[in-house]
């Protein structure tokens, strides 16, 4: 979700870097913890350098990346670099000091962070602390035992500041880390690894930011000017260049095409690869042979049929939406602009059907009047405006066929599922409405997520929609098999409050209206807060397999210990029963979007 000095750090010198905070609060219970302990804010922060860290590099042989990742100056770390510890700090440059000392001008004087969404005291709160770089390291099952079927690596990616931040900074802004649990005939390796971007190797060799965080830096004229203007300067110097990319990596993942991503909507794909011994590498950011232009979704929809990809890129000048997809060897098809989309919107997510692309034009979009008037950020919402659906054929040409279809009320930020009915002249669309849209950016506490069922009939253009569930829910997926087909159960998140998850509910999205759907529950407990879940079938390769037979997975951190674990549910049972539960041997902080992948996939990597 990356597309668009505070005084508790003011003693950090521009060059601090994130290598081993150790976080000091008043702890509301004495209970001895090898975790950070639970957090009501950052009070200081003390910087430690770990010895080098010796291990061995086992060179593996790959296939390589459908070609060449782009080249940029040397990256630091190198990617099979073991540990950020290990490498040595680099002062920065005399310029970078300079430049450095103007935002903190910035930060301090002219923007300081004000409200709760920008204020690293109160967004690294918790399980939203930054942690450092972990080598692959055993875990313990404490719990049951692995299925053989979830053979393979769960990975969750999320954001993780590099650095500490000086001035303002949203949730959105950290850096992209992937969190991933290797298992293999029953037993699991936790490693966590900085996704190696452009602007994290930039900044990486600078020894301190340097690109301007994107949804916190550019609330009001006055920051959105002052800040730019430094961007700019740092730019003609030759700190960076944003033709590289400028994104975080830090949302979600993809397979396809026999290639591991890590996206940001921001930017390119970034390839990766799990090693033997389930350490993570990045490979580089991939343009698709010169064929993929600036940025892509975080959220491309996988057709597990055709082995397709399909996928846009959205942005703040015309064409403001542009879909294109992917064959099943991971070749990029040709762009449709989509120039119906008269205006620019927040388009993070999308569904597809066997036959159609589905867009959503929802209240959130590019506002710059707000910024220059209200002092607001240039991403906010109109209430004036009415959501609409477009549908375009799944293979156009053009969009000489999309249709637009006025939703009032309706704003989807992540879509579930949706499919085809009455012989391809209706199609169903499953997704989380957000009711108080003008909170998304600001308050996502105060976000509730109404799951409805919207069915729009080609022929007549009539518009029906009904709940599933009147709970707080999102972050919901279903069995990879039925995306882009009918689908029964979804397994979707329970905020309380988002963006901390406290359960995961199945739903029965085939009941009709007025009926209950719910029809599996599992709440964490006290202190408890998970992520988004995700649903690992257990044989996937049997098409007479019931579409639930599998498990949900998911990292949960009790905020109470410090602890996190692993869980592993029975996705068929009413109580969501713990089959596994494995203890990690540091907290996960709260993240974003994962993916599992089969071992027989790793290898293809």
């Amino acid at each position: 979700m990356d597309a668009f000095s505070s005084s508790f750090l003011s003693t950090l010198t521009p060059s601090t870097k994130l290598l081993s905070p150790v976080i000091t609060t008043t702890l509301r219970s004495t209970s001895p913890s090898p975790y950070y302990a639970p957090l009501p804010y950052i009070s200081s922060v003390r910087i430690e350098e770990k010895p080098p860290t010796s291990t061995t590099t086992t060179k593996t042989s790959h296939p390589p990346p459908p070609q060449s990742p782009k080249a940029w100056p040397p990256p630091a770390p190198s990617y099979a670099s073991p540990s950020v510890g290990a490498k040595k700090r680099v002062e920065p440059r005399l310029s970078t000091m300079i430049f450095n000392t103007f935002d903190d001008i910035i930060n301090n004087f002219i923007d300081p962070p004000l409200r709760p969404s920008v204020d690293p005291k109160h967004v690294l709160s918790h399980n939203f602390a930054p942690v450092d770089e972990l080598p692959p390291t055993p875990c313990e099952v404490i719990q049951g035992s692995l299925p053989p079927c979830l053979d393979g690596a769960y990975i969750r990616n999320g954001p993780n500041p590099q650095f500490l931040p000086r001035g303002p900074y949203h949730l959105f802004d950290g850096d992209g880390m992937l969190h991933s649990i290797r298992i293999s005939k029953g037993k699991a390796t936790l490693c966590s690894r900085y996704v190696k971007t452009y602007k994290y190797s930039i900044e990486n060799q600078m020894g301190s930011p340097v690109f301007p965080n994107v949804f916190s830096g550019f609330n009001g004229l006055t920051a959105a000017a002052t800040r730019g203007a430094l961007s700019a300067v740092r730019i003609l110097s030759g700190e960076f260049n944003p033709a590289n990319g400028i994104g975080l990596a830090n949302t979600s993942l993809a397979l396809f095409g026999n290639r591991l991503y890590a996206l940001g909507e921001s930017d390119l794909p970034y390839s990766i690869r799990l090693t033997s011994k389930g350490d993570i590498q990045t490979l580089g950011r991939i343009d698709f042979d010169g064929k993929l232009f600036m940025s892509m979704t975080a959220h491309p929809k996988i057709d597990d049929d055709t082995g397709e990809a399909f996928a846009f890129r959205y942005g703040p000048v015309p064409p403001y939406l542009t879909y294109f997809h992917f064959d099943a060897n991971g070749n990029k098809q040709p762009d449709v602009p989509i120039f119906s989309m008269t205006r620019p919107s927040f388009l993070h997510d999308f569904a597809i059907t066997k036959k159609y692309a589905i867009f959503a034009d929802i209240q959130i979009g590019m506002n710059p009047m707000d910024m220059i008037i209200g002092g607001g950020s240039p991403v906010g919402t109109d209430p004036a405006k009415v959501p609409r659906i477009g549908i375009i054929p799944r293979y156009a040409k053009d969009e000489s066929e999309i249709r637009w279809f006025d939703v009032p009320g309706f704003n989807l930020i992540h879509a579930i599922n949706a499919w085809d009915e009455d012989d391809g002249n209706a199609i169903v669309l499953l997704a989380p409405n957000i009711l108080s849209v003008e909170h998304t950016l600001e308050r996502m506490d105060l976000v509730h997520a109404l799951v409805e069922k919207v069915r729009i009939d080609l022929r007549t253009g009539l518009v029906t929609r009904h709940p599933i569930s009147a709970r707080n829910l999102d972050f919901a997926v279903l069995n990879p098999a039925y995306v882009a087909k009918k689908n029964k159960y979804v397994y979707a998140a329970v905020g309380d409050p988002m963006p901390k998850i406290a359960g995961v509910v199945k739903l029965d999205v085939s009941k009709g209206e007025r009926q209950e759907c719910t029809v599996g529950s599992r709440m964490y407990g006290p202190g408890c807060f998970g992520g988004e879940p995700f649903f690992v079938a257990k044989e996937p390769q049997n098409p007479e397999a019931d579409e639930d037979d599998g498990y949900v997975v998911s990292y949960v951190h009790n905020e109470n210990t410090g602890e996190s674990r692993f869980l592993v549910m029975d996705a068929q049972s009413p109580n969501l029963d713990i089959v596994a539960a494995v203890k990690l041997p540091r907290r996960v902080p709260y993240g974003f979007h994962g993916l599992f992948v089969r071992e027989s996939d790793l290898n293809k990597l």
